[in-house]
């Protein structure tokens, strides 16, 4: 090797393996493959906690008690009708443009409304930065909601005050009062999508959140780094996929085709995970019992024989996305409001980091090496 050539700097495409902070927001433990919120397996958040709950845990750093969740409750509520000009931005909006472009212009239509949206107006990140994302928790549900109802000529429904954050989400979208069991499967999506360390899109909340930019402007960015297939995207392809197949019968050759063509299989591997998406179980067990409820065993027969052929051929396991989008698909939500779903869960993890990076700053600005031509000149 020469000595030029030792001397060239090591790329990490994709910043794989890269460390370029540190958090105390999420980990995942390899020693039980276990994703942790602030310590928590999110196993066992999902087991017991409220989404509120989370989301104060991960804003504040511990459960809270009796009355803080009392009081956080109460302010979530109140904030979650959409203001009249979010509404009729959304209108503006032709319904063949996607949900998550929807999403991504509402949000910055908060953002324009709000007069000290700037970072830096009070004296910590925090205090900032927190009345901004409850307020973005509280409508993101909002926003979603009414935008698949327009698509079906529906009415906006106002929120209901005496609703739990889950269950408010699913009324606001269906006209009804959730089911229990359904109430719960959705409450235990939520919670698993909340947070996941630096993934793409909280990345790019915290670059932007880096440059002393605004709250809104870093969700909007990570709602346009989650819309991407390879990010938060996959669970729509998922049921593309399912749609795709049909029937368990045909789950085989239709990924063998899809190999042989080198088509990516979405809601399978992830780069975090070496033996399993540890929050697939749980998530897995939700849709059973929606497939249960709705009478619905060809959907999880057809999640079966994929699942197993992807083990056998690639051995590949499936992540969350993997079991979320055919339960999406049950509780009804159409196809392309599966990501914005997901926004409104881990709105609470990006606004979480944005606070951690401001605690102590320091402007994202990575190095690249260059590989176009030498200096040259115009004559």
């Amino acid at each position: 090797m020469s000595e030029e050539s030792a001397s060239e700097p090591e790329i990490h495409k994709g910043l794989a393996g890269v460390v370029v902070d540190a958090t105390a927001i999420s980990s995942v433990n390899p020693a039980t493959n276990s994703l942790l919120y602030r310590g928590y397996p999110v196993q066992e958040l999902a087991a017991s906690c409220s989404f509120e709950e989370v989301a104060y845990l991960l804003w504040h750093g511990e459960l809270p008690d009796g009355d803080a969740l009392r009081a956080f409750e109460a302010a979530e509520r109140e904030q979650r009708a959409l203001p009249q000009n979010v509404r009729r931005a959304i209108d503006d909006i032709p319904t063949s443009a996607h949900p998550m472009d929807v999403l991504r212009t509402a949000v910055s239509v908060i953002g324009a409304d709000d007069a000290d949206g700037a970072f830096g107006a009070l004296p910590s990140p925090f205090e900032t930065v927190y009345p901004k994302a409850l307020r973005l928790t509280a409508q993101l549900p909002s926003i979603v909601a009414y935008d698949q109802r327009r698509r079906h000529g529906m009415p906006l429904l106002e929120p209901r005050d005496d609703l739990d954050f889950a269950s408010n989400f699913l009324y606001m979208t269906f006209g009804e009062v959730p089911e229990a069991v359904v109430a719960d499967a959705f409450r235990v999506s939520l919670v698993l999508y909340a947070e996941h360390s630096f993934n793409a899109s909280t990345f790019t909340a915290r670059v932007i959140a880096s440059t002393l930019s605004d709250v809104y402007s870093a969700v909007t960015g990570a709602i346009g780094a989650l819309k991407g297939p390879l990010h938060g995207g996959a669970n729509e392809a998922v049921m593309v996929a399912f749609e795709e197949i049909g029937t368990a019968e045909n789950a085989e050759r239709w990924l063998d085709d899809a190999l042989a063509a080198r088509r990516k299989v979405m809601g399978f591997g992830h780069r975090v995970y070496k033996n399993g998406d540890s929050r697939v179980p749980t998530m897995r067990d939700a849709l059973g019992r929606l497939a249960e409820h709705y009478d619905r065993p060809d959907v999880l027969e057809l999640y079966t024989a994929l699942e197993q052929a992807m083990d056998a051929r690639k051995g590949i396991k499936p992540n969350l996305d993997y079991p979320s989008g055919p339960a999406y698909h049950l509780m009804g939500f159409d196809t392309p409001t599966f990501t914005p779903i997901f926004a409104a869960a881990r709105v609470t993890g990006w606004t979480a980091h944005v606070v951690e990076q401001l605690e102590s700053n320091s402007l994202i600005r990575p190095l690249s090496t260059y590989v176009g031509p030498p200096e040259r000149h115009l004559s």
